[in-house]
């Protein structure tokens, strides 16, 4: 499973001087000059809670493609269920060409194995446009002793039954490489699942919970404030935003080479008008130095030169629900 991607959030007044925070409901300006959809707003459902990445994303393209279409693109945030709530939201609502959802790859490709939601992830939802990605970071709290990844599964050896991982949703990327580390180094960490990135990291840095794979955009700011420590990132290379942080790879894992990434999605019946200009209009704000560089900036990839057509991305997505089953087999998943 080489694409897996990730749900992620922390430090506010961080994300609040990147200028991510672009509206406290939600709705974003109208552009002077634009060709609007319609008349009415573009509606984003975000699985995810405030300040993650997911709600980062949302935020920073819907105020791009609002400027650029002319009509406002409402971020509604709806956390909770590995994203199923804001599922039910979209599927609830008219197939109109105005409701979308940005989740992570997850909602396709692992949680179907793990909350057994009422959807079917093939039938009921299409992928529009990927936004962006990268792989996840293990940190864990900066108090704690280990300095490196050597170091950490030697102390949670030390401590047999009592270290905890985070993961930002029970069943994601996050909780799935705490149960392949504990696998494939022999540790017992005990997993506690959240409702997002946010409340996790607080845990972490609180020291109520020592570990956690996270997204780079949420913990980034608190690796280089000294609040979490970093021991290696889950991409192919490293991170661009962590350049001293090694791979998972380099240090003997791997297996354990994974990124994830979050993207637009609908539901089947949607007007094709309607598709083509909305993946039009997230790919033009991706393009965009303002969004492009405060993606890069908190260690996300994003990809305008040769982007995933809808087809493509649905034949990945398959593939790796499959990729996936077979890995959750190896480390004996059990749903929580």
């Amino acid at each position: 499973m080489q694409k897996t991607r990730f749900s992620l959030s922390t430090n506010r007044r961080t994300l609040l001087s990147l200028g991510l925070a672009l509206s406290a409901m939600g709705t974003f300006g109208v552009g002077a000059q634009a060709q609007p959809l319609s008349d009415r707003p573009i509606k984003i459902v975000v699985g995810a809670p405030a300040g993650g990445t997911a709600d980062i994303i949302a935020r920073l393209v819907g105020n791009a493609m609002s400027t650029s279409m002319g009509q406002p693109v409402v971020v509604d945030n709806k956390p909770g269920a590995g994203g199923a709530i804001a599922m039910d939201a979209m599927l609830s609502a008219p197939k109109d060409g105005h409701t979308y959802l940005l989740s992570v790859n997850a909602l396709v490709t692992e949680l179907p194995y793990t909350i057994k939601p009422k959807y079917d992830p093939f039938k009921d939802l299409k992928p529009v446009v990927e936004l962006a990605g990268s792989g996840l970071v293990l940190v864990g709290n900066a108090a704690l002793p280990p300095k490196d990844l050597k170091e950490m599964i030697a102390y949670v050896k030390a401590n047999p039954g009592k270290i905890n991982f985070a993961s930002y949703t029970p069943g994601t990327l996050s909780h799935v490489l705490g149960l392949q580390l504990n696998k494939l180094a022999g540790l017992d960490m005990n997993h506690v699942g959240y409702k997002g990135s946010p409340p996790a990291l607080q845990d972490v840095m609180g020291g109520s919970v020592q570990f956690m794979f996270d997204g780079l955009p949420t913990s980034v700011p608190n690796i280089k404030g000294s609040k979490l420590r970093a021991f290696a990132v889950t991409s192919p290379q490293r991170s661009h935003a962590l350049p001293d942080v090694p791979t998972m790879a380099e240090l003997g894992f791997k297996d354990m080479t994974r990124t994830a990434w979050l993207g637009l999605w609908a539901v089947p019946g949607h007007p094709d008008a309607a598709f083509k200009r909305i993946r039009e209009e997230a790919l033009k704000a991706l393009a965009t130095p303002a969004v492009r560089d405060r993606l890069l900036a908190v260690g996300l990839n994003v990809n305008t030169q040769t982007p995933p057509t809808p087809e493509q991305m649905a034949k990945s997505l398959q593939e790796d629900y499959e990729s996936v089953g077979v890995m959750l087999k190896s480390v004996n998943y059990k749903p929580e």
